[in-house]
């Protein structure tokens, strides 16, 4: 679980890279464009003007570079050339880079132009609770603290945080020991230590925190059919604290 230097430097390199496919997207106008667009864009951006491999391709059976999940989706959305993009969405982009054999896992919520206010609400608390979690990492911190910050700041805000998926290590491979649970007890659960890199990544629901996948096997959606919002960065664990590979230029 521990990395060394030199392989946290390459997965700096890896995460930077990945900040620049999000970089990009916020510099695009997602309306109007169907999810297949979407994954295509990105596909192209990290292949030929990064000279990447999307880890997501291909990995467990997936054919597609991103999962694109809207509104009430809560993780695995499945790219399609029919689902357009619409305004007044919310649509989490979870995306995977490899560079010189290591995997940045990043993702984000975006606010599609007009969304209602309550939309917006939920999209800022969850990545507030990102960085709440985010906060708890360094040395000597444990598992549970994480989660504990992460859930306590989505119930302070009248939320639910979803259980069945969490965060994970990262390095050569897109998941790795240890999980990343985003609930749990201060001072519990595993321990960290300089080295350690892993993912953080709270699906917060409007509702209930309860799922359920849909008939294609990968969506999984609110069972309430209210909305959910998702954040993800890569961090890793540093002597005095915790660096976030994946961090944009915008410092979010």
């Amino acid at each position: 679980m521990v990395k060394t230097p030199d392989e946290i430097a390459l997965m700096r390199i890896s995460g930077k890279l990945l900040a620049r496919v999000f970089e990009m997207l916020d510099a695009s106008d997602l309306a109007g464009m169907s999810t297949m667009q979407v994954n295509d864009l990105v596909e192209d951006f990290i292949t030929r003007e990064l000279e990447s491999r999307p880890a997501s391709k291909g990995q467990y059976g997936f054919a597609y570079v991103l999962n694109c999940s809207i509104n009430d989706e809560v993780c695995h959305g499945v790219p399609d050339p029919d689902r357009i993009i619409a305004d007044g969405d919310i649509i989490n982009l979870d995306i995977t880079l490899e560079k010189n054999g290591f995997i940045a896992d990043s993702s984000k919520t975006y606010i599609v132009g007009d969304a209602p206010p309550a939309a917006r609400r939920l999209v800022r608390v969850a990545q507030e609770a990102m960085w709440k979690g985010i906060g708890a990492v360094r040395p000597g911190a444990h598992l549970g603290d994480i989660g504990f910050a992460i859930e306590r700041h989505a119930k302070k805000h009248g939320y639910s945080v979803v259980r069945e998926y969490c965060g994970h290590g990262i390095g050569r491979e897109m998941h790795e020991d240890p999980q990343v649970m985003n609930f749990g007890k201060p001072g519990k659960g595993m321990m960290l230590r300089e080295g350690m890199v892993f993912t953080i990544e709270p699906m917060v629901n409007q509702g209930s925190r309860m799922v359920e996948t849909q008939d294609d096997g990968w969506t999984v959606v609110t069972r309430d059919g209210r909305l959910s919002a998702q954040f993800e960065h890569t961090v890793a664990v540093t002597a005095d604290g915790v660096e976030v590979l994946t961090l944009r230029s915008d410092g979010r």
